[in-house]
């Protein structure tokens, strides 16, 4: 579902004249500034909750303590579903253009986070549900007995969350830097 939302980022080149040529009052609400407000603000909105997720998530030894009831299971899956939910409005926002300068660079940086939690969701998932309990070498046998050569399937999934859930760490704090800068400068250059 996220990459067919992130595809007419892609093609935005070839659409958005035909926009703009065969339906120039659509293209002109859409690029209004009221439209550009209800949609980012609803962004906005959707970020500032994935920030409570965190916050629970990562709190722990924080001194105010943030409780909400629910698994962590539940919240994982509520963050992936708001992440994706974050991915269209980020579309419906952008009408799929990339933008210019800094818009773009933060809309580039917006793709890495989303790569990066993609990344994440489909190893996990490719590795907890493989009938495998051993990945890397195959069997070894030595003498009589086998042993295993390789590593396990729990030593994987922390190896690989280690490398995607810093890399998408790092780029969500860039982002929400970011986030304040295009905020400031929507309203700035209004």
């Amino acid at each position: 579902m996220t990459v067919a939302l992130l595809t007419p980022f892609a093609l935005s080149s070839l659409y958005l004249p035909l926009l703009r040529d065969n339906a120039f009052d659509l293209h002109q609400v859409i690029k209004g500034e009221l439209y550009k407000q209800i949609t980012g603000y609803t962004s906005l909105v959707l970020i500032l909750f994935e920030m409570v997720l965190i916050a629970r998530k990562r709190g722990r030894g924080w001194q105010i303590k943030l409780t909400i009831p629910g698994s962590i299971q539940l919240w994982r899956s509520l963050h992936i579903l708001i992440g994706v939910t974050l991915v269209g409005t980020t579309l419906l926002h952008t009408i799929g253009a990339t933008g210019l300068n800094f818009n773009a660079v933060f809309l580039w940086v917006f793709f890495g986070t989303t790569l990066s939690a993609l990344v994440g969701v489909v190893a996990e998932t490719g590795v907890l549900e493989s009938p495998r309990k051993y990945f890397g070498w195959s069997l070894v046998k030595e003498g009589a007995e086998k042993s295993r050569s390789g590593i396990s399937k729990g030593q994987l999934i922390r190896t690989l969350r280690s490398i995607w859930l810093t890399t998408h760490i790092i780029l969500v704090s860039m982002f929400s830097v970011m986030l304040v800068f295009h905020i400031f400068l929507a309203y700035y250059y209004q």
